[in-house]
């Protein structure tokens, strides 16, 4: 502790003051409840008569000794289990069927008496304190809020650390940490920040263009063996291969870090019977001291030219390796690891050919006149004499100018307007600055780092109750956006308009216009259905054969299309589990077994019944984002589609109990398994909920295909299992034999399907997590959804117009 107080002791004084808002929050902790429910005689006769053969003593089913539950609901977890008794009585799972009914008045009586208690209980913390305390932001809005403050483009998610999730959300208050690590990291990130930042604005125009024709992009030496394309009947050319960065292009070197705008004319040679080349775009070094490449775009290529367009980040030094990457293609042998001019071609592998690679410097966030008005307003920028500094920046007034620039960056920082008074502190570290004569932009940068380092720029500055305009637009922008309020948000909460609930819902359907729609929905998707997570395993390339980068690519971009969709068309939640079309490009029908697809460009698709696919549910990306690369477990998938598409809350299992595991051996099927494992009391009343829809998608492999029996593997050889058996039964009895009875039962009850996508979305929003207190406007929210047939936008507009997202 002493070394960080000397530090924050050792500190300009602005700077200070953003790290010691920062230290203040680390160490403060939070507040803790003191409010406590009055116990009632009839709830403890209620549960005496009902509950205490089971559940008393150190023997109570569970774990749950409901001698020793109080009503005390601000201690420990008695309020977690309060609400999980309500809902276990209210739902008629507790007492079991087999001990007799409940008195209907004492049941209503017990729920009434409850519920009343809870919600007071919750009512009165966030009347005190508001339903999230202490949100701040996250790496990818403190990333995104920069480049917008600063029109830079830099990606700076690298400066970051990772970030836990809490209900499948980073944005969660409750799993927020700040730690004097993170504090460093974001010093830095603010220093990269800035640096990239007075770099454009005070030096020339970055400008860097290369047009290469096909011996551009070839190997240099034709005599030498090596990686890079070899010229044939004058095109460069490379073959499909296995080895490590062949197909990279030196040509293509980065000069410096930045986005640069390719366009490549290819070809494709030999082409499979399956259809064109599938080829993958990557980048990197391409050495082998630094194996790992950045995936940047894929295409199909055909025997006609075409010209491929894409853009990627490059840093120094990083060049584009080029190459066949269907994993279905047959593949070349070249010994020694290099290849020489005329190798391949008697193999008879399918290649490309490479005619013209244009490559272009680009900034993707604004060029640099904006970067300089973000930093100095209206001063004079211009060239300088000097050679040291070849750009200046004329100030007739220094201190007054930078008062004024660091006003008025403080408001759009703060995301609010701001009184000089509220930014002495800074100001008067710039003024010192001055006095000694350092430079104005020097001095100026100062003020800036610190402005970025004050909590009220990493934090979202809310007081309990009703959000404000600004802090309504702040709301509204970030989960959007994931960035700072733009000018026509701050314009109309300057106007006092943003608690317009016509007003809101047009900002809402303004913000999710065209790209920024796209953005949003690939924001939310990577952490509400775990999108972020689809590299996070391999399939086992020897049961799954056939997938490769080029499928999973193809699979994420299905689903992010067919979010849009359901996004633009206003389509209802009842399409996440079925419908009748997709997007597929050539690749991924191919590798879903569909018919009649040709090129690489997804297009909308209608669905042979034969596919047994529908909805968001059957999609790859979330079939393989629920399997761990070799098995599948109807309990993980189950788990997954209870809680993040059906809105069924699975508690952890007990500790004491062992996980199931799947039987690699075949000798038992996972339906045996858990069978067995349910027999125990304690898992069953889980199990029951969360298998249905687990063992419904059974008959898609880890990899996202079909299959109709399991796969074993003896390590040399792949011969089929069990028939798999995808029938089961809900919790109300209802009972399905596929996939697709499964799909009609629960698009029968689209209210939960909007209430659930209307939780995430204020989770995610909001971060807070939905309290017991809470479930009522949730409700609301999917009830006025109705009259749109719960349509996917409509559900977002309710969100953002309802009391729980309007309130801290």
């Amino acid at each position: 502790m002493k070394s960080n107080l000397c530090v924050l002791n050792c500190a300009p004084a602005a700077y200070r003051c953003g790290l010691l808002g920062l230290f203040l929050l680390l160490v403060s902790g939070n507040l803790a409840a003191a409010n406590e429910a009055q116990p009632t005689n009839q709830v403890r006769t209620f549960l005496e008569s009902n509950c205490y053969d089971c559940h008393q003593g150190e023997s109570a089913d569970a774990g749950l000794d409901l001698e020793k539950l109080t009503f005390d609901l601000g201690k420990g977890n008695q309020l977690d289990r309060w609400v999980r008794i309500y809902d276990r009585v209210e739902s008629g799972e507790m007492p079991p069927a087999e001990y007799g009914e409940l008195d209907p008045g004492d049941k209503s009586q017990f729920l009434n008496t409850t519920h009343q208690g809870v919600i007071d209980f919750q009512t009165k913390l966030h009347t005190k304190y508001g339903r999230v305390r202490g949100r701040r932001l996250t790496r990818k809005q403190i990333e995104r809020s920069l480049q917008d403050l600063l029109a830079i483009d830099i990606p700076l998610l690298d400066f970051l650390p990772e970030e836990a999730k809490t209900e499948g959300f980073t944005t969660v208050a409750e799993g927020q940490g700040m730690s004097h690590f993170q504090i460093a990291a974001h010093l830095n990130t603010v220093d990269a920040a800035l640096d990239e930042a007075f770099r454009r604005a005070l030096s020339p125009e970055d400008q860097y263009q290369r047009d290469f024709d096909a011996q551009g992009v070839a190997r240099t030496n034709p005599k030498r063996r090596c990686r890079e394309p070899e010229m044939r009947k004058g095109k460069a050319v490379i073959w499909s291969s296995g080895l490590i960065y062949y197909g990279r292009m030196p040509a293509t070197t980065a000069p410096a870090d930045g986005w640069y705008q390719f366009a490549v004319t290819v070809s494709g040679l030999k082409l499979p019977k399956t259809g064109g080349v599938w080829s993958t775009v990557r980048s990197g070094p391409c050495v082998s001291t630094a194996p790992l490449l950045s995936d940047i775009a894929t295409f199909e290529a055909m025997e006609q030219p075409k010209t491929v367009e894409f853009v990627a980040w490059l840093p120094k030094g990083h060049m584009l390796e080029i190459r066949p990457g269907d994993g279905t293609l047959k593949k070349g042998r070249f010994a020694g690891g290099q290849v020489g001019v005329g190798e391949g071609e008697d193999q008879e592998l399918p290649g490309l050919a490479f005619e013209r690679v244009t490559m272009e410097r680009i900034h993707q966030n604004g060029d640099d006149a904006q970067v300089r008005q973000a930093l100095f307003g209206d001063l004079k920028v211009e060239p300088n004499k000097d050679k040291k500094k070849s750009w200046k920046v004329t100030s007739e007034h220094p201190q007054q100018d930078a008062e004024k620039l660091l006003l008025a960056f403080a408001s759009r920082a703060y995301r609010r307007p701001v009184k000089a008074s509220e930014i002495e502190p800074y100001a008067a570290e710039v003024r010192e600055a001055l006095e000694n004569k350092a430079e104005f932009v020097d001095a100026l940068r100062l003020g800036y780092r610190a402005l970025l380092c004050s909590p009220r720029f990493l934090y979202f500055a809310e007081e309990p109750g009703p959000l404000d305009d600004y802090e309504v637009a702040t709301r509204v922008s970030y989960l959007l956006t994931g960035s700072t309020p733009d000018a026509k948000l701050t314009q109309l909460a300057a106007e006092g308009k943003l608690h317009d609930r016509e007003v809101l819902k047009e900002e809402v359907r303004r913000l999710l216009q065209g790209k920024r729609g796209e953005q949003f929905l690939r924001d939310l998707a990577a952490e509400w259905l775990d999108l972020d997570q689809i590299d996070f395993t391999q399939p086992d390339a020897k049961l799954y054969r056939g997938f490769d980068p080029i499928v999973e690519r193809a699979m994420l971009a299905e689903t992010e299309a067919y979010l849009q969709t359901m996004l633009e068309k206003n389509l209802s939640v009842t399409y996440l589990i079925d419908s009748d079309f997709t997007y597929l490009n050539s690749r991924l029908a191919r590798y879903y077994e569909i018919d009649g697809i040709e090129g690489d460009t997804l297009r909308r698709v209608k669905i042979p019944p034969k596919s047994h696919r529908g909805g968001l549910l059957t999609q790859g990306a979330i079939m393989k984002v629920t399997a761990n690369g070799t098995t599948t477990s109807p309990v993980v998938r189950g788990v997954w589609v209870s809680e993040r598409l059906l809105g069924v809350d699975v508690p952890a299992p007990p500790s004491n109990v062992p996980a199931v595991e799947p039987d690699i051996r075949g000798a038992k099927t996972i339906r045996e398994q858990l069978a067995k494992h349910r027999s125990q009391g304690e898992c069953a009343s889980c199990h029951t909920k969360i298998d249905p829809a687990g063992f419904a998608l059974e008959n898609f492999d880890p990899s996202g295909r079909w299959r109709d029996n399991y796969l074993t593997s003896n390590g040399r050889k792949v011969t089929k299992g069990q028939p798999i058996d995808a029938s089961y039964e809900l919790p109300d009895g209802k009972r399905f034999e596929n996939i697709q009875g499964f799909q009609k039962i629960v698009t029968g009850q689209p209210q939960r399907l909007a209430a659930n996508v209307a939780e995430k979305l204020l989770v995610y929003g909001t971060g807070a997590t939905i309290e017991f207190a809470d479930r009522a406007e949730v409700e609301r929210i999917a009830q006025l959804a109705a009259a749109e047939d719960y349509g996917f936008r409509t559900i977002i507009e309710e969100v953002v117009v309802s009391p729980l997202f309007l309130s801290k």
